[in-house]
């Protein structure tokens, strides 16, 4: 797959997908004999994985390390699970925090709905 492709594919800009082969997330992407990106099964499963871990939130930093990690293969894995527990442990802070927000902004709309004052901002 060309760039443009995987950039639809993906709901991702080029721009996007060019910085992560430059940090090291994607790639490097083969190109063809005119320069052109020429994307891997392999390099959209690695594209799915990042975007995945972005669009939760995680940072670059994590997926760097952690795929750096990957790379240095089977004798990483203690490592790589270390790293994957801690991340889940954020993202679980911040999934409660969301529930709160999301529960909070039933509890409103649902006052709004059955034409209730809403007097109070919480």
């Amino acid at each position: 797959m060309q760039i443009s492709e995987v950039a639809k594919e993906f709901n991702l800009t080029t721009d996007t997908l060019r910085y992560y082969e430059r940090e090291g997330l994607i790639g490097p992407i083969t190109k063809g004999k005119n320069g052109i990106r020429n994307y891997t099964e392999s390099d959209l499963q690695r594209i799915q994985f990042v975007k995945c871990m972005r669009d939760a939130g995680l940072e670059i930093s994590f997926l760097k390390r952690y795929l750096q990690l990957f790379e240095g293969g089977d004798n990483t894995i203690k490592e790589r699970r270390e790293i994957l527990e801690e991340q889940r442990k954020i993202l679980k802070e911040k999934l409660d925090a969301m529930q709160e927000a999301y529960n909070k902004l039933n509890y409103k709309i649902d006052l709004y709905d059955k034409n209730i004052l809403d007097k109070k901002l919480m």
